[in-house]
């Protein structure tokens, strides 16, 4: 019996561990960041739209949506994104 309540008492614990106060979920799933970014100039007539990566991603970077539905990521700090920024537009929340 007392085996059945800790781990019981463990399953709450860790549910509630894993979701922070306004109820998001704390886990930064693996499509939320970036590990591999393009370097080269991505052309702006073939970008859709863009939407930042997670605050707790190892890299400040741009999940960027182009037409044809594939996406692709580059760094904030590229040279070429802030001027792009300006005219693109985020990406609809889903």
């Amino acid at each position: 019996m007392k085996l059945v309540t800790m781990a019981l008492a463990c399953m709450l614990l860790a549910g509630m561990w894993l979701r922070d106060v306004d109820g998001r979920s704390m886990q930064v799933s693996s499509s939320n960041c970036c590990f591999v970014f393009v370097e080269r100039k991505i052309p702006q007539k073939i970008i859709q739209c863009y939407k930042p990566t997670s605050s707790t991603c190892s890299h400040k970077s741009l999940i960027i949506k182009l037409k044809g539905g594939k996406e692709t990521c580059v760094l904030e700090t590229a040279s070429w994104v802030k001027p792009h920024l300006k005219t693109m537009k985020p990406c609809p929340l889903k």
